[in-house]
C-alpha cells in the first residue's frame, strides 16, 4: 500500500469544540443557557442521557 504523503506545512484539523477565540466566545454562550438535569425533568418532562448516570438509572430500577 502507498504511503499517503501530507505537504510539510500541513496541520490537521484538531478535535476541539472551538478552533477560534470567535467559536469559543459562541459556545460560552451556548452553554450558559443549558438546562440542568433537574430543569428538564420539571419544565419538559425529559430525562438525562442515561449512560451518563448508569447508577442512578440503576437505582431507578
Amino acid at each position: 500500500m502507498k504511503k499517503i504523503e501530507l505537504d510539510k506545512n500541513y496541520t490537521p484539523r484538531n478535535s476541539s469544540m472551538a478552533e477560534n477565540v470567535e467559536q469559543m466566545e459562541n459556545l460560552g454562550k451556548q452553554m450558559e443557557n443549558l438546562r440542568t438535569n433537574q430543569e428538564l425533568r420539571e419544565d419538559y418532562d425529559k430525562y438525562p442521557d442515561p449512560i451518563q448516570h448508569k447508577q442512578k438509572d440503576k437505582d431507578l430500577r
